[in-house]
């Protein structure tokens, strides 16, 4: 029996609480973890998992042995990659907030791929809230503040914010000087999906950090929906100013309250502490701090 093949089996569908879940992270028939899986807990003389037909569950010991398997698979993978001077290699899942994967993951990610050959990279964009451990992701790039402490946190980038509307807007409703005009004005408000409510809207006043919560006749949920709801003159956003730079730049859209701005936006890499060790994920993310610092 390969015990190493057989933990890497174990921690998969644990993780996943799925055999066919597994299978297809690992690219391997189902039958086959099934009997790695029942040779491996008869090898180790305990059942680790229990199986019914609607999902898999952890046994106690199957608790207890999962994050000594998590360290020790890391941990076999980092002496290899010293001793044997081998690239990380392995499947890597990645999920990705839209726009920052189009803006600047996307077009650079070429160069991560030909350093790193011998990863395969699985990316995708949630419009939900990612379970990491349950769905079997590796790593997420999100961003906005981060409140789940039971995850590990690297931010790669605080991105420069600007609060905006169109011209055509602003000839209709004329320009806010201040805060105080800004309950008159029209906002468009942007609508979280985890958290069921509107996003207040932030200024800097003094280096000193303020919330105003408008009401607005339009709320949507959706980077591209928000920008496009501004371009066409409904009412006052904020957003990343590279949301918006190039209609800045052609004067489609306008920079209001520039003695107040928006705090910048953090962008961070966010991943399990059971892949704190992964040299997959650590040079993943250590790439993507690159990508972000060279961006500016």
């Amino acid at each position: 029996m390969d015990q190493v093949k057989a933990m890497k089996v174990f921690v998969r569908i644990y993780e996943r609480s799925s055999f066919t879940l597994a299978a297809e992270d690992l690219n391997l028939p189902r039958a086959t973890l099934t009997h790695t899986l029942n040779q491996f807990e008869a090898w180790l003389g305990t059942r680790l998992l229990e199986r019914s037909t609607r999902r898999v569950r952890p046994t106690l010991d199957g608790e207890a042995y999962y994050p000594r398997c998590v360290q020790l698979l890391a941990q076999l993978e980092e002496a290899e990659l010293a001793f044997r001077a081998v690239q990380p290699k392995g499947r890597l899942r990645v999920d990705m907030h839209g726009s920052l994967a189009r803006h600047f993951v996307m077009p650079r990610l070429g160069q991560f791929m030909q350093s790193y050959p011998q990863i395969e990279l699985a990316l995708s964009e949630a419009d939900h809230f990612v379970d990491l451990i349950a769905e079997g992701v590796d790593c997420v790039l999100r961003a906005g503040t981060l409140c789940d402490s039971a995850l590990v946190a690297r931010r790669v980038a605080n991105l420069a914010q600007v609060t905006c509307a169109s011209p055509a807007y602003l000839a209709r409703h004329g320009e806010p000087r201040s805060l105080q005009d800004l309950p008159r004005h029209r906002v468009v408000n942007y609508v979280s999906r985890s958290a069921g409510g509107p996003f207040p809207f932030k200024f800097m006043v003094a280096g000193e950090r303020r919330e105003l919560t408008l009401d607005g006749a339009l709320s949507v949920s959706g980077a591209q929906v928000y920008g496009a709801a501004a371009l066409a003159g409904l009412g006052i956003i904020q957003c990343p100013r590279y949301h918006v730079a190039d209609s800045l730049d052609r004067g489609l859209m306008r920079e209001i309250l520039v003695d107040t701005p928006p705090p910048p936006m953090p962008v961070s890499v966010v991943y399990p502490h059971n892949r704190q060790l992964s040299p997959r994920v650590r040079v993943f993310v250590d790439w993507l701090a690159q990508v972000f610092a060279e961006a500016g």
